[in-house]
């Protein structure tokens, strides 16, 4: 079955306006947009600092059990899938003994657990790029040809729509943190964003994008479990389902759905060996998913209002002004991959970033698509929302900074200091500079928009990435230190460790209200253990000084306190050593 392609196209383009983005441009985007905040800081919470542990968890215990059943230590983290903390631990065994040489075996260890990071956004990148290239150059997403010539060619056509949904993507607000954490986030953009170039692949390779269409599927369903795996499995359906042209290559979505399949079995198997394990798994993922209450969409509809920009409007005005060609390859396979993570969304417990990571790659495809049937005033105002909203987020890091060293203003100052209260404030000389280049550049970049008027249609997108990564730079030079100071859990876990080496060799500690994350911390920078024993003698209890000494003792047996500690500035978390008297 076929369809007709219809007379006339939303996309009307000059040559100029498609004119080539330089490639210095992209990677020096890209590269400062990766490198920036992946090193030199320590993990954390909650996922950061969980990913790292369970990583560390399959390094130090020499078992099976560890590798295939992912642990924090001796606790099982019986949730979403093991595949990137597999690469993880790979990469610490790998790499880490040659960091050793520079540093600490832990930071060694840090740092070579989010080497990873790089492959996952190389992929990202690169098979986003490649998919909308093909996708902008059939024939039903040229633009209109003008009566006297002077639109596009389609390779420069393609050429810069997939410029632009790269800087888009990069230019997402809620990722930028995401893609430097060890957590499954990162590798799953890289396999949605893979799914999305197997099907654009599909029409020339058919065979080749099935196999990695099912790839992505099965590695999917490795790395954040069922649910995850489902809604891109649904997406591809709906590809074909919604695309017309996709349906000659049938065989392709079989072959995808079966290589899956091939691809999971194994480890399901093998995990299902270890009963609790696999209970605990089986109930984290039926605990995810409940019918759709209007409190829970209304807190995603919120917060995918930041987490997306500034592709969410973009990709109302594709899907608007591109209704006719809903059954195209080029607006049928994004618009697909929407569907997907959004009945995820509609169906989820207790949705957030990780889920909502999945609507960036076929968000930042349609906001592209978008961008030749807007009009140039239109086009205008978004270039100079890009510039005056960054360059006052620029100006606050800047200010912020400014009051933590000088003491004005004084009531920015007051509030920094009642955040970071102990910590020993001092300043970097390198990375100042590094800050001062960065913001040199940003107001460079908005220079040349002042001054050249330049009629290339990715210069609003360029302004944007370039915005999002200037802030970036700066938070992550002029702020690192702090900011370790304020999430990390180094020194209380140093401290606790400490206390703990001072009770007696047979002595067992139990640990009440421990959060995850916090227990993931101390295992990742003390390798401390929980004991499940209800007979120990002593306890840790994570608690909140805002309580009185009598609510937070709210115990069946009298305590005695041994220690008690916090991170730097936390008004809200306490941790207290305990020992249960008999």
């Amino acid at each position: 079955m076929s369809i007709i392609t219809p007379l006339t196209t939303p996309a009307r383009l000059t040559t100029s306006a498609a004119s080539k983005l330089p490639r210095a441009v992209l990677w020096i985007v890209g590269l400062i947009y990766i490198f920036a905040g992946l090193f030199l800081r320590d993990p954390w919470k909650t996922d950061d600092v969980i990913g790292l542990a369970a990583m560390l968890s399959v390094v130090q215990y020499d078992s099976w059990h560890a590798f295939i059943t992912p642990q924090i230590g001796n606790l099982a983290f019986a949730e979403i899938g093991p595949l990137h903390i597999w690469i993880g631990a790979l990469s610490i065994t790998l790499f880490g003994p040659v960091f050793e040489f520079f540093t600490t075996p832990l930071d060694a260890s840090i740092l070579a657990s989010r080497l990873p990071n790089l492959v996952y956004f190389l992929i990202l990148i690169s098979t986003l790029w490649q998919g909308v290239f093909r996708l902008a150059s059939r024939r039903a997403a040229q633009p209109l040809p003008l009566p006297f010539g002077g639109e596009p060619s389609t390779v420069d056509y393609g050429r810069m729509l997939a410029d632009a949904a790269l800087l888009l993507c990069v230019a997402t607000i809620g990722i930028i943190w995401r893609l430097h954490e060890t957590s499954s986030v990162p590798l799953s953009l890289a396999l949605y964003s893979t799914a999305f170039y197997a099907l654009s692949l599909t029409y020339t390779k058919p065979i080749r994008a099935g196999l990695l269409l099912g790839a992505a599927i099965g590695f999917s369903f490795l790395n954040q479990g069922l649910w995850v795996a489902l809604s891109l499995s649904f997406s591809a359906i709906m590809a074909y389902v919604l695309c017309c042209s996709l349906r000659q290559h049938l065989y392709s979505l079989v072959l995808a759905l079966f290589t899956a399949l091939i691809i999971a079995a194994p480890w399901t198997l093998a995990a299902k060996d270890y009963s609790y394990w696999w209970l605990q798994w089986k109930l984290w993922h039926l605990q995810q998913i409940h019918w759709p209450d209007t409190a829970t969409l209304l807190k995603s509809s919120r917060d995918l209002l930041w987490f997306l920009w500034p592709t969410w409007p973009l990709v109302i005005v594709a899907l608007w002004q591109w209704r006719s060609w809903l059954r195209f390859a080029h607006i049928a396979i994004p618009f697909s991959l929407l569907l997907g993570p959004l009945a995820l969304l509609l169906l989820s417990t207790q949705a957030f970033e990780p889920e909502y990571a999945l609507l960036v790659v076929p968000c930042a495809v349609l906001a592209a698509f978008a961008l030749p049937t807007l009009r140039r005033g239109t086009i205008n105002s978004f270039d100079w929302f890009a510039v005056m909203c960054f360059s006052l987020f620029a100006a606050a890091v800047w200010l912020g900074w400014i009051a933590q060293h000088t003491g004005w203003p004084t009531k920015i100052a007051y509030s920094i200091h009642r955040q970071t209260q102990g910590f020993d404030t001092h300043i970097s000389w390198v990375m100042l500079t590094i800050a001062v280049l960065g913001t040199g550049a940003w107001i460079a970049l908005v220079s040349w928009r002042l001054r050249t008027h330049p009629p290339a249609l990715w210069r609003g997108t360029v302004l944007s990435a370039g915005g999002l990564i200037t802030t970036w730079l700066l938070l992550v030079t002029l702020w690192l230190p702090a900011l370790d100071y304020a999430r990390s859990y180094r020194q209380v876990s140093n401290e606790l460790a400490l206390q703990l080496e001072q009770l007696p060799e047979s002595a067992c500690v139990v640990a009440r209200d421990v959060g995850l994350g916090q227990r993931a911390s101390f295992y990742a920078f003390n390798q401390i253990n929980f004991s499940f024993d209800k007979h120990c003698n002593y306890l840790l209890q994570q608690t909140s000084p805002k309580l009185s000494t009598a609510e937070q003792n709210r115990f069946l047996v009298p305590v005695e306190e041994l220690w008690q500690g916090r991170r730097g500035g936390d008004r809200n978390e306490m941790f207290r050593l305990l020992k249960i008297k008999p």
